[in-house]
């Protein structure tokens, strides 16, 4: 517990960590379009720039308590910001996709440890008394992260090139390093013996790993009509599965499953997955749709985002509070998944000519329903757990909602390639020479072509193009519509899953104090 002059210095440095942590999760977002011309690589492939950094925070994770007791909290978390701002470093010195993919990876190592370490030193610094406005702080870095990336990534493309959005962490890591070195108290190693659970490492690895890439680049690949597709799919499904299975057995496991005992916590989890899924999908899908579609800017883009993301941040440091009050966590979640589904049925109904009024509610919604989640959430996980399993539960909890992020963005993608198959096939459906409407159509730009000097068949085949390009912008227009829905559905469908822990017979006691996730 720290006061006065130290106290603030260490929560400003610490949430400074958080946010440049979780900016570079979306920063990346508005970027794809650019990165994936100015690499050369597909869309598809580009979006790996994304995954790889996703898919090593969930590996990090459940290992950060474990290193940071060994090698002493202080130490691995300076060390952490150090690998952190190293890799941003090189990330910005790529120079084709795949060096770029590695150093992501790379990234969010160190960027996954700063994650988790920095909730426990948060936890520590206040009092007892405090730790609600602690755990609400804290959300709020998880908020401001995510969603202010869009803007500062927009910004940078805009004005400068797409390596600045990878060198901006340059100095911020710096800062941030120093001053943990200055105002952060040394922590005493671990002397109890505990080995590292290196075989459950490697299984949630290549597990982890091989299912990304199925979800990936199945829908690109024809799915199983690809051999590594099988193969992939089979080493996941083995890996997982033993997993789970040595996890159960070994003493120290890298997952401590046995919590999952607890029923609330198991649906809490499920929850926490997919508001991870709803939270990074969010702001993969609209930076996409708002530049494609509606032709907006990667800075228009991103600042569109801002007015919501403030909200939920004035709104965030008080949650922990209201919590403390005796007010139980499920009633904030029903109206965070309740908003959140707004969002997305509100985003469906949107088509070419909708622009920033037309958005500006809806993401409202988003900013205010993802504070309503993120703080209950945990504090719901943890509600009927044991004090010695608290940490591990919420670092299970924490973990759902980094995987959520990282399957959200793996499935949208494919779900909205084979949304725009689909949605292709049924509006071509529709345009053919013998309807009237599509002859009108072609007749009227052979007119228009022909009157800036065109020869006649020159004029039709652009008019043919220009017809071709409209079906290509509302079949993306069709399928972006399909992904907000299926948002929308998913937090839905968690609802009810809330009040069944609402109606259920509590079996341990009541705590609905809120928890900051350990580094457990």
């Amino acid at each position: 517990m720290e006061t006065g002059f130290r106290k603030w210095i260490i929560v400003v440095t610490i949430i400074t960590s958080t946010i440049i942590e979780l900016i570079d999760t979306t920063i990346v977002n508005v970027s794809i379009n650019t990165m994936s011309g100015n690499l050369g690589a597909a869309l598809e492939d580009t979006a790996w720039v994304i995954t790889s950094y996703a898919i090593a925070n969930v590996i990090i994770i459940p290992m950060t308590s474990f290193l940071a007791e060994k090698i002493g909290r202080k130490q691995y978390y300076i060390g952490s910001i150090i690998l952190f701002t190293l890799a941003s470093a090189m990330c910005g010195f790529s120079t084709n996709l795949w060096e770029l993919v590695a150093f992501r990876f790379i990234q969010g190592i160190g960027g996954g440890a700063l994650l988790s370490t920095s909730q426990a030193i948060l936890f520590e610094t206040f009092p007892p008394k405090e730790r609600g406005t602690a755990s609400g702080i804290f959300s709020l870095g998880i908020i401001i992260g995510p969603s202010i990336g869009p803007v500062m990534g927009g910004y940078i493309v805009d004005n400068l090139s797409w390596q600045w959005i990878f060198y901006v962490n340059i100095p911020i890591g710096i800062m941030a390093a120093i001053l943990s070195a200055f105002y952060l108290r040394p922590s005493k190693r671990s002397t109890d013996g505990r080995r590292i659970d290196w075989f459950g490492i490697f299984l949630l690895a290549v597990g982890v790993g091989s299912l990304q890439v199925v979800l990936e680049r199945g829908e690109t690949d024809d799915w199983f009509s690809a051999t590594y597709i099988c193969v992939l799919t089979a080493i996941a499904s083995v890996f997982l599965a033993v997993l789970v299975w040595w996890e159960l057995r070994v003493k120290y496991p890298v997952i401590n499953l046995r919590v999952l005992k607890s029923t609330t916590l198991s649906i809490s989890a499920i929850m926490t997955f997919v508001l991870g899924f709803g939270l990074f999908s969010a702001v993969f899908v609209f930076p996409l749709y708002a530049q494609r579609i509606i032709g907006y800017s990667a800075f228009q883009t991103g600042t569109m985002l801002l007015p919501g993301t403030l909200m939920a941040a004035m709104i965030s440091p008080f949650l922990g509070k209201i919590l403390q009050s005796g007010l139980r966590p499920q009633y904030l979640i029903i109206c965070g998944f309740a908003m959140s589904a707004i969002f997305g049925y509100l985003m469906s109904g949107s088509n070419l000519e909708s622009g920033s009024p037309n958005f500006f509610i809806a993401l409202l919604f988003r900013g205010v329903g993802a504070a309503l989640l993120i703080v209950p959430l945990t504090a719901l996980a943890v509600s009927e757990l044991k004090p010695a399993d608290i940490p591990q539960g919420a670092a299970l909890n924490n973990m759902m909602r980094q995987m959520g992020g990282s399957f959200g963005i793996a499935l949208i993608n494919t779900f909205i390639a084979h949304r725009a198959a689909a949605n292709r096939t049924a509006l071509i459906a529709n345009v053919t020479s013998t309807d009237p409407g599509t002859a009108a159509r072609i007749q009227a730009g052979v007119t228009r072509f022909m009157s800036y000097g065109a020869t006649y068949w020159q004029a039709f085949r652009q008019a043919i193009g220009a017809l071709e390009a409209t079906v290509v912008r509302q079949t993306y227009l069709m399928s972006y519509m399909n992904a907000f829905l299926l948002l929308a559905i998913l937090n839905a469908a968690c609802i009810p899953l809330v009040i069944v822990t609402i109606l259920k017979k509590r079996t341990a006691p009541k705590s609905n104090a809120p928890v900051v996730v350990s580094d457990h």
